[in-house]
């Protein structure tokens, strides 16, 4: 073996990347067909989305050997992941960012193909106080249980990490649900103008 004069790790060959690729087309794909009755696809999206959670368990897996036991997370491929998951969040906020931007610049100057009102004419709005508030409380309470497991891996405690995480994953299950009685109970639809599109699409997303 050769050895490293840099502090980098180099990954080997994975095939995670390429299988984790076909399972996201597959259930993108079978989500559609089998949304517009084509026969099969639920059946596609089933299987793609299998597929998805073990490629998801099987590239964790991979990544906490390389830090654990081989060692290969030095404090320079540390900071790299770290720099990364900046850059990560920056372009989530500036891609709501974007749907926030639409939705205000159409409320506050709707134009002729709105209706010059807002919301547009046949939209009846949700009220915010109820179910959007709730998930809003859901979301920000998700985001303290995460830091509290984080904070829980950085000082050693096992218990506490998993307990964080559990609580993450059962609070985002909550708003997941909350937010498809949301989409079940609401009079319009994505394809209802820029009202429509931006409440979807920007909710949506969340998941």
């Amino acid at each position: 073996m050769s050895k490293h004069y840099h502090p980098w790790h180099l990954v080997d060959p994975s095939p995670w990347p390429y299988v984790g690729a076909i399972a996201a087309f597959g259930l993108t794909t079978g989500g559609v067909m089998y949304y517009h009755n084509f026969i099969g696809g639920g059946f596609i999206a089933s299987i793609s989305l299998i597929l998805v959670l073990i490629v998801m368990l099987v590239w964790w897996r991979d990544v906490i050997r390389e830090a654990s036991y081989q060692g290969h997370h030095t404090l320079a491929v540390q900071k790299g992941l770290k720099i990364g998951m900046l850059l990560f969040i920056l372009s989530e906020v500036m891609f709501f960012f974007s749907f926030f931007w639409a939705f205000f610049h159409s409320s506050l100057s709707p134009d002729i193909s709105l209706g010059s009102v807002w919301p547009p004419v046949g939209i009846e709005v949700l009220n915010p106080f109820e179910v959007p508030l709730l998930n809003t409380v859901i979301l920000l309470s998700s985001g303290a249980s995460v830091t509290w497991a984080h904070n829980a891996v950085i000082t050693g405690d096992r218990k506490g990490t998993i307990l964080g995480l559990l609580i993450t994953v059962l609070l985002g299950l909550i708003f997941t649900a909350l937010q498809g009685l949301e989409y079940f109970e609401a009079s319009f639809t994505i394809a209802d103008s820029t009202y429509g599109n931006a409440f979807f699409v920007a909710t949506g997303f969340h998941g």
